[in-house]
């Protein structure tokens, strides 16, 4: 079977890396539906959200009074909040990636050392795994939160620049 092959390698590394690894897996599959999610809004949900508030504002005869005002900047926020929904949880994640790559360095060391006690530090082989398990989520725990930073930084631009756009679009008759 083809993909057997792809999928053992992958659970030897899951495997090697140790119980954070499983942890930092989960959270980047979360972060990048996030992500994904996302991604669908801006580019098929929000134009029309966008046109809708445009029609919105257009439709009104008064959009001079304080009233209007109050309206125009009602419209925008919820613009700006539909842009910004689950941004916020997408950079606590990027965040929180480093930290859980930090906690499973810090359990493999712990391994280490158990190691080192137990059967003394000439026992390389057996030293070995534990090094595996400190080192393997460390970098897996930076390249989740690399991979999340850009978009996430992206989508914040995107996000600010489009809330502006519609602000410069309900303008005062």
């Amino acid at each position: 079977m083809p993909l057997a092959e792809p999928l053992d390698a992958v659970r030897e590394f899951l495997d090697r890396g140790g119980d954070v690894l499983y942890l930092i897996l989960g959270v980047t599959f979360f972060m990048w539906a996030l992500i994904l999610q996302r991604q669908w809004y801006f580019r098929r949900l929000f134009p029309k959200d966008a046109r809708e508030v445009l029609e919105t504002w257009r439709a009104r005869r008064d959009q001079t009074s304080w009233y209007a005002h109050q309206v125009r900047n009602l419209l925008i926020s919820r613009v700006r909040q539909n842009l910004e929904h689950s941004l916020l949880m997408v950079k606590t994640l990027v965040a929180v990636c480093p930290l859980l790559g930090l906690l499973g360095t810090v359990t493999g060391m712990i391994e280490v050392f158990d190691v080192m006690a137990i059967a003394g530090s000439g026992n390389v082989r057996a030293m070995a795994a534990g090094v595996s398990k400190a080192t393997i989520p460390t970098m897996a725990g930076m390249v989740a939160a690399l991979s999340g930073l850009y978009f996430s930084v992206s989508m914040e631009r995107f996000a600010q620049r489009e809330t502006e756009r519609v602000a410069d679009l309900l303008t005062h008759a």
